[in-house]
């Protein structure tokens, strides 16, 4: 049972153990097919090593805000089908990992071993990939087949996965690793990659989801939903970056690798904007070149266009339209502001 006061510890150990419930779910459905079992081995050990291990943030929105909007503590079988919901964005996750991983050529994802480069597996994985998302639409059709609102969860998810393609492309394009042209970044571009790439998947869907769950499926109530959860998104994004370029390496566990591996980040779109011809010269010379002295030489341009300051005045701005909007939400309607405001709560000045 689920209740509105649960720790977000355990709300996601609930949600961990609705994971075998589904997963015996796709194992019955091959078995009774009668796939091998070698296949069916090698499916338990993709789907348990890509889909676990997160922090299941998307999943857990899917479940919070059909609480929120429900407004009553959740029973067995609602949070069950929230979960599954929950679930369906996680193995959209997973695919998307998967598939990005290879690439970009990481070794590690998760504290592991890149699945693609586990022994045995190698471009099999691409496959396997694959199967995460279709077993999004397996799920959909077992649970919610005869719901009246089935094809919008099946279009949501379909369009999703084509934003998050295009954004992924247009990023692929704009910025590898093995051919540094910055003439191709832009801010306007920037912003469609981190849109479509991050903020629809992200942000919008799990929140889409459970308003379809819970009936507040408006044109309207949509479109208001989007008008404030893409820029949201978008800002998280921001946050990310800044963070990798400037957040305390103890404190967001990781070093920043972004100016190294020429990533089309917002803190070096706002430099290329500010910099004098001498400044975009050193940009040039030194961004996404593999050595800490360019590395130096681009943080040092950083530095004395104040981009920090920047940054400041961009989140406080930024919060200021989002929270705006969330104001303007009638309740009265069934959408609640309560959903944007846990949003802004949990990444507005966050550290890592």
């Amino acid at each position: 049972m689920s209740t509105t006061n649960i720790s977000k510890i355990d709300r996601k150990k609930e949600l961990e153990d609705v994971f075998p419930l589904i997963m015996d779910e796709i194992v019955s459905h091959l078995e009774s097919i009668q796939m091998p079992r070698e296949g069916v081995e090698w499916l338990i050990q993709s789907f348990f090593q890509n889909a676990l291990g997160g922090k299941l943030n998307r999943g857990l929105t899917v479940v919070d805000t059909y609480e929120i909007l429900k407004g009553n503590t959740l029973c067995e079988l609602e949070f069950l089908r929230a979960a599954i919901l929950g679930w369906c964005v996680e193995l959209l996750q997973a695919f998307f990992l998967v598939e990005d991983d290879i690439m970009d050529g990481s070794k590690t994802r998760r504290g592991q071993t890149c699945w693609y480069l586990q022994p045995h597996v190698g471009m099999i994985a691409i496959n396997d990939g694959c199967l995460l998302q279709a077993v999004i639409y397996f799920l959909l059709k077992k649970h919610f087949r005869k719901e009246s609102y089935y094809v919008d969860l099946v279009e949501l998810f379909s369009d999703t996965s084509f934003q998050t393609m295009l954004g992924q492309l247009l990023d692929l394009v704009t910025a590898p690793e093995d051919n540094v042209n910055l003439s191709k970044f832009s801010l306007e571009r920037y912003s469609f990659i981190v849109i479509y790439k991050t903020a629809f998947y992200s942000f919008y869907l799990p929140v889409a989801l459970a308003m379809y769950m819970s009936n507040v499926s408006d044109p309207i109530d949509l479109k208001q939903a989007k008008d404030i959860l893409i820029p949201l998104g978008e800002y998280f994004q921001v946050q990310d970056d800044y963070l990798d370029c400037f957040g305390d390496p103890a404190v967001t566990g990781k070093i920043g690798t972004d100016i190294q591996d020429n990533k089309c980040s917002w803190v070096v779109n706002i430099a290329l904007q500010k910099a004098s011809p001498e400044q975009r010269q050193i940009l040039d010379q030194n961004y996404g070149r593999k050595d800490a002295k360019s590395e130096k030489r681009v943080r040092e341009v950083f530095d004395a266009l104040n981009i920090v300051d920047e940054y400041h005045r961009y989140e406080e701005d930024t919060i200021k339209k989002i929270q705006a909007m969330i104001e303007c939400i009638d309740e009265s309607r069934g959408l609640k502001k309560a959903v944007f405001a846990a949003f802004v709560s949990k990444i507005y000045k966050r550290s890592k």
